[in-house]
C-alpha cells in the first residue's frame, strides 16, 4: 500500500477514535414505537429490512423498505477505500532514455545539461515519451568500450556518421572545420593553400599526444606549415570548465594568430569572447586529396544490434529537424550548407 492510501487509513481510524462525540446509534438499534406492537410478524419484516437496492421494490419509490444510516455507512466506507486503492496504484513505470557523456564538454554536454546535445537528447526523449537518463563519463580513450558496449547506456550523442564503433542514426547536423581569427587583424585566410599561412602563429587541436592525428595538422604538415604551428589539446586540463575552450581563447588573447578548429567549439566559444570579435570561416577545400575531409556529418550512436531504436531516432530526427535546427543555430553551429545558403 502507498504511503497516502496508508496515510488516509490511519487519519480515518484515529479521527474516529479520537472523536469527542460518539457515532450516532443506528435508527434499527432504537425499539420500536408503541405502535409496532400492533403490528403482524409480516409487517415487521417489511418495515425494518434494508432496500434492496435502486430500482429494487424498496428503493423508495413504492417500496417500503428503508436503508438506515447504520447499514448505508459500510457500504460508502467501501467505495472510498477501494476509490483510494485505485488513486493510489503505481502509475506505468516511464520509459527511459539512456544517454552516455561527457560532463565538461561544452558546447556538447555537461552535467548541467547545459550543452546542445543535452537539449537536442531532450527533444528525442520528449517525443518517445520517455525520460533521460545520463551516465556521465569523461571522452577518452575506452568511451566506447567502458560505456555503451558495456550496456551503461543505449545511446551516445555526436558521432560521425562513419563511426565504426557503434551503428549510426542518420545525421542530424554537418558541420566543418573553421578559421578562427579577430576581424580586425587584417586576416583574411580562407583555404589551406593561402601563403599567409607560414607566417601566422596558427593553433590547431590536437587529439591525444600526437599533433598530426588532427586532420587540420596533416593538411598544414603537407604543406610544409609546421614550425609556426602551437598544438592545443581537445582534452585540456579537465580540472577546470570548459577545456576545448583554451584554443578559441588563444585567439582573443592574442597568443596565436589564428585557429584551426571543429565548426561547432568555435562557433560557441567565438561569441563568448569579449574582445575582439572573432571572424569564423569554413576551412577550404572540404576535402584534402587523396581523402582527409574536414566536414563530418554527425549522428547519433547505438549498438549495433538495436536496429529497433536506430530506426525509432531515424524516425523522430526527421520530425524534429526544425526543432534542431533552431537548436544548433542557437548554440552557434556552423553549418556548410547554411554558408552556402
Amino acid at each position: 500500500m502507498c504511503s497516502r492510501c496508508k496515510g488516509t487509513n490511519v487519519e480515518a481510524g484515529d479521527s474516529y477514535a479520537r472523536s469527542s462525540h460518539p457515532p450516532a446509534p443506528s435508527p434499527i438499534s432504537h425499539p420500536a414505537p408503541r405502535r409496532e406492537r400492533g403490528r403482524t410478524a409480516q409487517e415487521k419484516a417489511v418495515f425494518f429490512s434494508p432496500s434492496p437496492g435502486i430500482g429494487g421494490k424498496g428503493d423508495g419509490r413504492g417500496g417500503r423498505g428503508v436503508r438506515t444510516r447504520g447499514q448505508a455507512a459500510p457500504v460508502l466506507l467501501f467505495f472510498l477505500i477501494a476509490a483510494l486503492f485505485i488513486s493510489c496504484a503505481p502509475a506505468p513505470p516511464a520509459r527511459t532514455l539512456r544517454v552516455c557523456a561527457d560532463p565538461n564538454n561544452l558546447p556538447f554536454s555537461n552535467r548541467q545539461l547545459e550543452g546542445f546535445e543535452n537539449e537536442i537528447a531532450k527533444v528525442i526523449a520528449r517525443e518517445m515519451g520517455a525520460r533521460v537518463e545520463y551516465t556521465w563519463w569523461a571522452q577518452r580513450r575506452g568511451f566506447f568500450r567502458n560505456t555503451l558496449r558495456a550496456g551503461l547506456c543505449d545511446v551516445v550523442m555526436g558521432v560521425p556518421s562513419s563511426f565504426e564503433l557503434a551503428m549510426a542514426t542518420r545525421p542530424y547536423y554537418r558541420s566543418s572545420y573553421v578559421f578562427v581569427y579577430p576581424k580586425d587583424s587584417g586576416i583574411t585566410v580562407r583555404s589551406f593553400d593561402d601563403p599567409a599561412l607560414r607566417r601566422l602563429r596558427v593553433g590547431v587541436q590536437m587529439i591525444g599526444d600526437d599533433l598530426h592525428n588532427a586532420p587540420p595538422a596533416h593538411a598544414l604538415a603537407s604543406r610544409g606549415v609546421i614550425d609556426n604551428v602551437r598544438g592545443y589539446s581537445v582534452y585540456g586540463d579537465y580540472r577546470e570548465p570548459n577545456p576545448p575552450a583554451r584554443i578559441v581563447e588563444a585567439v582573443a588573447a592574442g597568443e596565436i594568430d589564428v585557429a584551426v578548429v571543429w565548426g561547432p567549439l568555435a562557433g560557441y566559444f567565438a561569441r563568448r569572447q569579449a574582445v575582439p570579435p572573432l571572424e569564423i570561416v569554413p576551412v577550404s577545400p572540404q576535402i584534402d586529396l587523396p581523402f582527409l575531409p574536414f566536414v563530418y556529418d554527425i549522428s547519433m550512436g547505438v549498438r549495433r544490434e538495436d536496429t529497433a531504436l536506430r530506426d525509432e531516432l531515424d524516425a523522430i530526427l526527421e520530425r524534429r529537424r526544425p526543432e534542431i535546427e533552431a537548436i544548433l543555430d542557437r548554440y552557434g553551429v556552423p553549418r556548410p550548407e547554411r554558408s552556402r545558403g
